[in-house]
């Protein structure tokens, strides 16, 4: 469906797995897109299939580099700023270059939009804010002790974006992603999430390693989501949805030994070969948050997002596009 309003969009890290989904769907929308990313982890056959489309403009750039993100950032309306270096163990082997992606990035983006006239940044943060904060369901207003440089980047975020907001008038709203899955979720990554990586395991012939005794729980949710999500966001016209953070997952959350299960009933059908692989035990990772649920009622409520899929029914439409892309020989 176009909509009746089309907007000029930046997305941040726009050939990444989340910034190449909003990107397909803007597209088809009707909206206008620029696409910023240094291709560090975003893959340059994620946006292939935009190249030649006439509302897509790509920009090689680095959100580091102020300058960059001054020329992304001319004659937009709105952006989703995706950019970022995710996952807790690389930010705990590598703090700085966290610091400088996620942080440093962050402030000139937000400098930018200042300069260049933009009043409305929805910006990816993260569960990992929730910290050792032993409550579930978790909500907003109650966060932890944070237990990873990653996690330290995506408070900081927040934090910045209620100065800006404060002091120069920008509509920010913040998105706290809950273990986001689906097409082109890059599983080669020595970083990988965690599904991505136990279908690679799976169709590989390789037990998938679970960290714990697999009683470790999450809230999976399914990246068209995450587009409902950060659509709303970017089009909100109730003021008492800006200038704060959601929660944007399924409000459901699953052991990863349910969540092997899961998976295997959805590939079954296409690799009936991976009936029988059982997962292999490993000690718990540092930094790891041993469960987590979220409320959503606070971004039905000022948002109205209302995700479309369960993590079953995402697991169905990933194993479905993975045959398409990947044909079973």
């Amino acid at each position: 469906m176009v909509s009746p309003n089309p907007l000029k969009i930046l997305v941040t890290g726009g050939a990444g797995f989340i910034g190449s989904a909003l990107t397909e769907t803007l597209l088809q929308e009707g909206h206008q897109l620029t696409c910023l990313d240094n291709l560090s982890t975003g893959k340059q056959e994620n946006i292939q299939p935009f190249l030649s489309h006439p509302n897509y403009t790509f920009i090689s750039g680095d959100i580091r580099n102020f300058s960059d993100c001054l020329t992304a950032t001319q004659n937009q309306n709105v952006i989703l700023h995706q950019a970022a270096l995710g996952s807790v163990p690389r930010s705990i082997k590598d703090p700085f270059t966290s610091h400088e992606v996620n942080l440093t990035g962050f402030l000139n983006i937000l400098n930018a939009a200042k300069e260049n006239n933009i009043k409305r940044i929805v910006y990816a943060s993260s569960s990992s804010v929730y910290g050792d904060h032993p409550a579930l369901p978790k909500i907003e207003a109650q966060t932890g002790k944070l237990l990873s440089p990653y996690a330290v980047t995506k408070m900081g975020n927040e934090l910045y974006a209620g100065v800006f907001s404060d002091l120069y008038g920008l509509e920010l709203i913040g998105l706290r992603y809950f273990n986001v899955f689906g097409r082109r979720q890059d599983p080669d990554s020595v970083y990988a999430a965690v599904i991505p990586k136990f279908i690679k395991s799976f169709l590989s012939g390789n037990s998938p390693i679970i960290y714990g005794d697999g009683s470790n729980s999450r809230d999976f949710t399914y990246i068209d989501n995450v587009v409902q999500a950060n659509y709303l966001a970017a089009t909100t016209q109730n003021p008492e949805a800006l200038n704060t953070v959601y929660n944007i997952a399924v409000g459901d959350n699953t052991t990863l030994n349910q969540l092997i299960e899961a998976l295997k009933n959805a590939f079954i059908p296409y690799f009936p070969q991976i009936e029988n692989i059982t997962p292999e035990y490993g000690p718990n990772r540092p930094g790891d948050i041993a469960h987590s649920l979220a409320s959503i009622d606070k971004a039905r409520k000022l948002l109205g997002y209302n995700p479309l899929f369960t993590l079953e029914q995402g697991l169905e439409r990933y194993a479905q596009w993975y045959v398409q892309h990947f044909p079973i020989s």
